[in-house]
């Protein structure tokens, strides 16, 4: 028998953030990025998750040489600590630019700015030795259904995939789909979305899909079945595992906080699929609560890792044997009572 799989574990540094929403400004002090990096393997965390400009901040105003700099400083520091950056995110939302969305706009001029500041994302992910960019497609989309031809705003997203696999020959773009927020409602907003992506691209072994337990909530759908889903097509890049109350706007709960029994569901299926034993790591998005003093401010990220654990234990030792029964006789009221028996430390 093969042995576990030993997981590992990434967060990103605005997860340890000032507590700002958009209804009120921030409640804590900034904690530089340099010196969160000395947080990350105390507390058991092996992978650093980036935007461009966490890693290169102002990198619109500054020169391909300076922004080599910066990355290759950047990279040092995560040597020094024993990090691996897990990716790079172009930050695509903030610019003035991208307000009706880079790639889906309607402004050849937006379109080519996006695309500039995409290679630039690239570059620096492979300064860091990283072999993957994230596309979360934020402003991807509309506000009003008649603002943007859909099909053309699929075709801009594809034709944009692959001029990022020409680009650079062993980048990995990683999809990361939402379904609404900002924008009302966004283009690419599910797991089957991202991976028709990929299979339309030009190297669909390059494209997979990020999953974050709160956006396929959002979209109405069980987080466990997307990442099934992208399993069974050799498409899970990663997760981004946290919770959500509702259909609400995009809360990065503590996973397993709101909804315990998902979270197990997840879990489960990314231990029985091997997810991990090529280095995949567990990626947490959750944010502080607003109300938590400190600085910096861990706990979030040390709970949401212990509650992974737990229900990793909690998978380790549910009994496959008695549920393959339950199925096999169609006893699913009696397969209920185990399953949560078992979740309550009944069994």
């Amino acid at each position: 028998m093969s042995s576990p799989t030993q997981y590992r574990f990434s967060f990103g540094p605005w997860n340890i953030s000032e507590g700002a929403d958009p209804f009120g400004p921030p409640v804590r002090d900034a904690f530089p990025h340099e010196e969160k990096f000395a947080l990350y393997k105390p507390m058991g965390f092996d992978g650093v998750q980036f935007h461009d400009d966490d890693v290169v901040p102002g990198l619109e105003s500054l020169s391909a040489g300076q922004i080599e700099n910066k990355a290759d400083e950047v990279a040092t520091m995560l040597r020094n600590q024993g990090l691996e950056a897990e990716f790079v995110a172009p930050r695509m939302w903030f610019a003035a630019e991208t307000v009706d969305g880079g790639y889906t706009s309607n402004c050849a001029a937006d379109r080519e700015m996006a695309w500039e500041r995409t290679k630039r994302s690239v570059d620096i992910a492979r300064i860091l030795g990283s072999k993957a960019v994230v596309l979360w497609l934020a402003r991807e989309g509309t506000y009003i259904r008649e603002a943007k031809n859909a099909r053309v705003a699929y075709e801009r997203i594809l034709e944009l995939i692959d001029k990022v696999l020409d680009y650079d020959p062993e980048i990995e773009v990683w999809i990361e789909p939402k379904p609404n927020e900002p924008t009302d409602v966004a283009y690419v907003p599910t797991t089957g979305h991202a991976i028709a992506l990929s299979r339309a691209s030009r190297d669909h072994q390059r494209v997979k899909v990020i999953i974050e337990s709160a956006h396929a909530m959002l979209a109405g759908l069980d987080a466990s079945d997307e990442m099934a889903f992208a399993l069974a097509h050799d498409k899970l890049g990663s997760v981004h595992l946290n919770d959500q109350n509702g259909l609400k706007y995009d809360q990065d709960k503590n996973f397993g906080s709101a909804n315990l029994r998902s979270a197990f569901d997840q879990v489960l299926v990314l231990e029985e699929a091997g997810y991990g034993g090529n280095g995949e790591f567990i990626g947490l998005d959750v944010k502080a609560m607003r109300t938590q003093p400190g600085l910096p401010v861990l706990d979030h990220l040390k709970n949401t890792r212990e509650y992974f654990e737990l229900l990793l234990d909690k998978v380790r030792s549910y009994d496959l044997t008695k549920v393959e029964a339950f199925r096999d006789d169609r006893d699913y009221e009696g397969l209920e009572r185990y399953t949560l028996r078992h979740l309550l430390g009944c069994t």
